[in-house]
């Protein structure tokens, strides 16, 4: 039996974690406790030597002094601020009046504030919450099918959960053991790809269902100018001329990807920010403007958290700043911004630190519960286990993706994504690796697919989010007086289906097109190494003159 419990130790373990979390126990404490009571055993079986655990401290300390862990704090701080600062419901507001006219604007509006958002807290929380309390009464006010206004609000939150700066890339990056800065970038591209597909099935929605996301009646549409006019016109020609402009200064630029479309971004924002100035103070002094108000509101509330989005994203791809001083810039500027719209006081700056400091507590005890499950688990070579039950799959490495991604997924009905970022990570990066998978590819993958424990029924955070400030019974709308029904917990789930589905399509493109995430490597040479000749030219080299021979 001790032969074999030793020769067995490392699936027992394994087994034994997933049992005590099946049970319902804290993954923090999970971790922990299976890896001291098999360190434990092991000692009393002669498996380890007797100071086996004097390791344990050591660490313990290496995650106290990781400094790419301090990124989490900093980045959720700003989440936090910039969601009680009111800058969701600015966008919200005006952006729902840009598409507002259109079948389904309501639903493009949340979409891409919902990006907007990811883009500028990385807090799943904070955008759920914030489109839940602002969004949702508006859509059903205005007659939209209840399970697809839900299914649109609490998907576009979780796009903060893949598109920069996305505290779950920060994780996903320490366990890889790959740089915070390619994750990013690498990331990029696909989180503005699965905005897009969440736009397209809000279409076809519209298409199909037209009374499903009916467009706002042409009363409820504000910034108008005095001919009656939406002034639409006006801020299409700013938004082409921004984008010349952008172009413009970056024609001779050497960068590319992620990099070149957030510093044209970066450029095109202030040639717009500028625009809207000058058309302001001739407004103010003479009356006359050369913006219409839709084309200045809208460049008013967008300028703010694209400039955010530059001061984080920005310094990071292109090398200014590390993601901790990006994090801690952005956690600045959500201070700022909160000044200038006078949300910011003492009361929400203390609000914002103490969840702040829960959830790095929260990511903390995981990672030291990891640290003490994988000392014990590394110790009876369990990694060499899990890398050879993985390796030794069909297919290759197809069939591994294709394994590990159905794993990941059922894991996310159980697991939230932090604690599948310090499980289950660190296990399957070492087998990827060896297949010859490129890990930020992988990560990217892994990223998404883990996107779905937000909205897998019944244990999605994003669904537990929503139902928290949805209407639970039968209220009175305060600006029509009509008497609206609830919203249920079964519409809430069924909402979130299609766009669970969406998420696994975005899984197998990131597989098929793997240039979305490796442009992070940057341009490649086209010169083939094995073609190159080193050829040295002869050299003659005049005779050497010894001197007359020594006597």
């Amino acid at each position: 039996m001790t032969a074999f419990i030793i020769a067995n130790m490392a699936p027992i373990m394994f087994a034994s974690l997933v049992v005590m979390l099946l049970l319902g126990y804290p993954a923090a404490f999970s971790l922990g406790a299976v890896g001291l009571f098999y360190a434990i055993v092991g000692i009393q079986l002669g498996e380890f030597r007797p100071d086996f655990l004097q390791a344990l401290p050591e660490r313990v300390y290496g995650v106290m002094n990781n400094d790419t862990l301090l990124a989490i704090p900093f980045f959720t701080f700003m989440g936090l601020v910039l969601e009680r600062s009111g800058m969701a419901e600015d966008l919200l507001d005006t952006i729902g009046q840009l598409f507002g006219t259109i079948r389904g604007g309501l639903a493009y509006a949340v979409i891409f504030v919902g990006a907007l958002l990811a883009a500028t807290t990385g807090v799943v929380a904070a955008s759920v919450i914030s489109m839940g309390l602002i969004s949702l009464p508006i859509m059903l006010r205005y007659g939209y099918d209840r399970r697809v206004a839900a299914g649109v609000i609490a998907a576009s939150g979780t796009l903060a959960q893949i598109i920069p700066p996305s505290l779950v890339l920060i994780v996903m990056a320490d366990q890889l053991g790959k740089s915070v800065g390619d994750m990013y970038e690498g990331a990029f591209i696909p989180g503005l790809v699965l905005a897009g597909l969440y736009a397209g099935y809000a279409f076809l929605v519209s298409m199909f269902f037209p009374k499903a996301t009916p467009g706002l009646p042409k009363e409820a549409i504000g910034f108008r100018e005095e001919s009656g006019s939406r002034g639409l016109v006006s801020l299409g020609m700013l938004f082409l001329a921004s984008c010349v402009f952008g172009w413009f200064m970056m024609r001779n630029s050497t960068v590319h990807g992620a990099d070149y479309v957030v510093l044209s971004m970066f450029c095109g924002i202030i040639f717009a920010f500028a625009v809207a100035v000058v058309n302001w103070v001739i407004d103010k002094l003479t009356g006359f403007r050369f913006l219409s108000k839709m084309a200045q509101q809208t460049t008013f509330v967008m300028v703010p958290p694209l400039f955010l989005i530059f001061l984080v994203l920005g310094t990071i791809f292109i090398g200014i700043a590390t993601p901790t001083e990006g994090g801690a810039m952005g956690a600045a500027g959500a201070l700022i911004l909160g000044a200038a719209k006078r949300r910011l006081s003492w009361d929400l700056i203390r609000q914002a630190t103490e969840s702040t400091a829960k959830l790095s507590a929260f990511v903390v005890f995981i990672l030291v519960g990891a640290r003490v499950f994988s000392l014990t688990f590394y110790g009876v070579n369990g990694h060499v286990w899990v890398e050879h039950l993985l390796t030794s799959l069909p297919g290759g490495q197809v069939g591994f993706l294709i394994f590990v991604n159905v794993f990941v997924f059922v894991l996310a009905f159980f697991l939230d994504f932090f604690e599948l970022a310090f499980i289950v990570i660190p296990l399957l990066g070492p087998a990827a690796e060896h297949l010859g998978i490129d890990l930020i590819w992988f990560g990217v993958i892994l990223g998404v697919n883990m996107q779905t424990s937000f909205m897998h029924p019944p244990f999605g955070f994003a669904l537990f989010y929503l139902r928290s400030v949805a209407p639970k019974e039968r209220y009175t709308d305060r600006l029509t007086g009509k008497r609206m029904e609830p919203v249920t917990t079964g519409q809430i789930y069924w909402g979130a289906v299609p766009f669970v589905v969406i998420q696994m399509i975005m899984v197998g493109l990131v597989i098929a097109f793997p240039s979305m995430v490796m442009h992070y490597k940057g341009v490649q040479t086209n010169i083939d190494p094995n073609t190159i000749k080193i050829e040295v030219p002869q050299i003659e080299l005049p005779p050497l003159d010894l001197g007359p021979p020594s006597k």
